[in-house]
């Protein structure tokens, strides 16, 4: 007998009752969605620096906290062209893992001998992000309650099972979830908190303005200059001439070259649902405030808010021809159908609620989907991309190693092949698109089929790329 996958691209509940869900959902991420704060001074004239940090998210922002920290009479300048975490960093679930390679199983792929090294940076870096949190008083509503990987498919109950897992089934796991649709989980609790982002970027940010960082918002950078004995940093009202330069752009057009290929911005949407009633949470067996996500490639992540919603993301990812990252984008009434309609098959009980905000937004995605970072115009510029997805906390790892190598120190960071090691370009367009377009296509195959990758699938991995949701 054929078990039909729990989620799919064909939809199981009626349009117009997912469609009457939707009405009136703000297009504002949830986390942006409230009070902003005044806008910082734009550049307005030509200056001076020691470093110039280039973008304004979580990256930018440890950059530009721990080079004052490492040296507080370094003068140190933060550029962003619109605001302050508008971007990756408002938009996210707000996980933050502490591992640094996508999982176990991506860094025994690329980075077998280096893993135990790596794994304990990971977890160095995770404590260090949750002391800097409580030394400077930042309120970022961090929870370590743990994260619940569920198992939809009878192949992943196997694969957990295979891993040694400490499996919940039958009335165990009835203690984390009544969702009809999950066969088996397992909740880990090391290296896994949950946070609001944009509470995390802005406290990051009144920490740099304290410790004497000049943020310039509204300011964007069209190009930097070798300038003999440091870089020219040119933006729109001025430049900013400064011995070293910082490149925290991540998914947006590289101002290298050599990194011009070497991610690709890739869109992830997001529902969240009006505010649930103890009642509602615990008939879904929800009562806990640990995060969740299942274990198809083609995966779902969600958590509670502190007012109790659901968030609800992941599945669809998007690539839109040309690498072109536009505000329309944002917006893609057909991926939030999907995601609503798999929200109610996950959880039957909740059909009628519904959803107070949907967006979408780009992550820079790596073929190897773990972040890279090097050096280029001599050593002067420092940049770092590639989070596919994971950068909360990977965030500060990558923004760690920037200073490190314009320090020109050897560290245990920079004595490892991983934070500088390539992914595999993906290659430009016409290529791009329907290249994109048919990894997609095994990926939703492979999910289908019991987890049993493709021939395209297993030939990609054998020269180190990889596609995900």
């Amino acid at each position: 007998m054929t078990i039909e996958p729990a989620y799919g691209h064909t939809l199981r509940h009626p349009r117009a009752e997912l469609v009457a869900s939707l009405a009136g959902a703000s297009t504002v991420p949830f986390w942006l969605d409230r009070t902003s704060p005044d806008v910082l001074p734009r550049l307005a004239g030509d200056t001076r620096a020691d470093l110039v940090v280039v973008g304004g998210g979580f990256c930018g922002l440890w950059t530009a906290l721990m080079a004052k920290e490492r040296d507080p009479n370094r003068d140190v300048v933060l550029v962003e062209g619109k605001r302050i975490a508008w971007a990756a960093s408002g938009r996210n679930g707000g996980f933050v893992e502490a591992s640094l390679t996508h999982g176990e199983d991506n860094g025994q792929r690329h980075f077998a001998d280096e893993l135990e090294a790596i794994e304990a940076l990971a977890a160095d870096n995770f404590a260090a992000l949750r002391e800097t949190l409580i030394r400077y008083g930042i309120d970022a509503e961090w929870e370590e309650q743990g994260a619940l990987t569920v198992a939809t498919e009878p192949h992943q109950v196997e694969d957990l099972r295979a891993a040694g897992e400490n499996l919940l089934e039958g009335e165990s796991l009835r203690t984390v979830t009544k969702s009809p649709v999950v066969r088996a989980a397992v909740l880990h609790h090391d290296g896994m908190a949950l946070v609001h982002p944009v509470k995390l970027a802005r406290g990051l940010l009144e920490v740099c303005v304290r410790l004497g960082v000049r943020v310039l918002e509204k300011t964007p950078v069209s190009r930097i200059s070798d300038n003999g004995d440091g870089v020219s940093v040119v933006t729109r009202d001025g430049v900013i001439r400064s011995r070293q330069v910082a490149l925290a752009t991540n998914g947006f057009p590289s101002m290298l070259k050599r990194n011009a290929l070497r991610t690709v911005p890739i869109y992830d949407y997001v529902l969240v649902t009006e505010p649930l009633s103890a009642a509602q949470l615990d008939d879904i067996g929800w009562v806990d405030r640990y995060g969740i996500s299942d274990s198809s490639r083609q995966f779902h992540y969600y958590r509670k808010t502190a007012d109790d919603r659901i968030l609800w993301g992941g599945y669809d990812a998007v690539y839109h021809r040309g690498r072109k990252i536009l505000p329309e984008y944002d917006q893609r009434p057909e991926t939030f159908e999907r995601l609503a309609d798999h929200f109610f098959t996950t959880y039957p009980t909740l059909r009628g609620t519904k959803f107070s905000h949907a967006w979408g937004g780009m992550i820079d995605m790596s073929t190897k989907f773990v972040s890279f970072q090097g050096l280029a115009r001599g050593g002067k510029v420092a940049y770092s991309a590639g989070y596919t997805g994971l950068g909360v906390g990977a965030t500060r790892f990558g923004a760690a190693v920037m200073l490190d190598l314009l320090s020109g120190e050897s560290t245990p960071r920079t004595r490892l092949r991983f934070p500088t090691t390539k992914p595999f370009p993906v290659p430009p367009e016409p290529v791009a698109f329907p290249a994109i377009q048919t990894m997609r296509a095994a990926v939703a195959r492979s999910d289908a089929n019991g987890g049993k990758d493709g021939p395209l699938i297993r030939g990609m991995e054998l020269f180190g790329i990889g596609f995900d949701s």
